[in-house]
């Protein structure tokens, strides 16, 4: 309902409509009163469109960033992607009301990623485009179809192969400054002991920096709340081996808290400096880092898998306990011998 008011200068209008308050100064009453019927009759058609008709696609993914993302394991490589995703509007059509956001929008959004990124990173980022898609329809009622689902995506592509061999393990320790006689003193030494446990235990960079020593027991570690489990609020065990174990003793004293006293950034940004100063980076011809066959941190854990595999002879299902996957399929993207290694246990 609008109300007009005669003041010392003029009129004021006021407008409430659904909670939703707005005032103006005119110099005339009939200025103030067509005003105030515009911003009614405007306030009234907001309110009769549909949720597909009055949010963007843009809304949608400043949304999910802001109020969703933090939900999931993933939560910073998924807020760097929307933010690259609301800084190319050449990719999507960002100002499009999400209604109308059409299969051939995100056609066109895989081929033009493709010529630029591998397989691989376009499947990831159609990943987390269709969890947006798919929130706007479940909890958000904004779309009543994922358009997504009826694009066809990108072929999956190998799994990763790389292993870390033990020359390379020896010149990192070397890079890292590590002692073995010693106690860990210094923040890159605890990345040391870190990656050493990496190799012997297979955990993710985030369970590692994650761990407290609340959850360090005699033979296991207890992950709180892992990748896989994060989404149910539950947590794995992983054990240890008695050489695991003298690795993580390193760590006893560095922090009262936290194990190895790190963040997830911290540790990729320092690892992939002593990396390159130790000389391991493998570059293309034109310098560019040849991220194939140049080893990530997150190689220890295909490593790990590998040399755990063949040592302990685990069971598939006793392997995916250790390592937390839900699918056994996994067990052989992360198993990766080499057929002399499986040789020696046919003798």
């Amino acid at each position: 309902m609008a109300y007009i008011k005669k003041t010392a200068t003029g009129y004021r209008a006021q407008t409430t409509i659904n909670g939703q308050r707005k005032s103006k100064s005119f110099s005339s009453k009939r200025e103030a009163q067509d005003w105030a019927s515009k911003e009614e009759a405007d306030v009234r058609e907001n309110l009769a469109k549909s949720p597909a008709s009055k949010f963007t696609l843009k809304q949608a993914l400043e949304k999910y960033r802001d109020e969703i993302a933090q939900r999931n394991a993933g939560e910073r490589w998924e807020r760097i992607r929307i933010n690259a995703f609301l800084e190319h509007p050449d990719w999507l059509p960002l100002h499009k009301n999400i209604g109308d956001v059409s299969t051939e929008d995100f056609s066109k959004f895989r081929d033009e990623r493709a010529k630029t990124v591998k397989p691989g990173t376009v499947l990831r980022e159609f990943g987390i485009l269709s969890s947006i898609m798919e929130t706007a329809r479940r909890e958000w009622k904004w779309i009543k179809e994922n358009p997504i689902r009826d694009v066809k995506k990108p072929s999956e592509p190998a799994g990763r192969t790389r292993l870390i061999t033990r020359p390379e393990i020896k010149l990192m320790l070397r890079g890292f400054g590590y002692q073995p006689q010693f106690r860990t003193s210094s923040l890159t030494q605890s990345i040391a002991v870190c990656f050493l446990l990496a190799l012997r235990a297979g955990m993710r960079a985030g369970d590692l920096t994650g761990l407290k020593w609340a959850n360090v027991h005699p033979r296991f570690v207890r992950v709180e709340i892992d990748k896989i489990g994060r989404r149910k609020g539950i947590g794995r065990d992983v054990p240890l081996s008695l050489k695991a174990v003298r690795v993580l003793e390193k760590m006893r004293g560095f922090d009262i808290e936290s194990v190895f006293g790190l963040t997830t950034q911290t540790l990729d940004a320092r690892f992939r400096t002593v990396r390159g100063r130790a000389g391991m980076d493998i570059r293309h011809s034109d310098g560019t880092l040849d991220k194939e066959k140049t080893f990530t941190f997150h190689d220890s854990r295909h490593t790990a898998a590998t040399w755990i595999g063949l040592s302990a002879k685990l069971s598939v299902m006793q392997m995916c306990s250790m390592f937390g996957w839900t699918d056994p399929k996994m067990a052989m993207r992360y198993f990766n011998p080499k057929a002399g290694d499986i040789a020696t246990l046919l003798d």
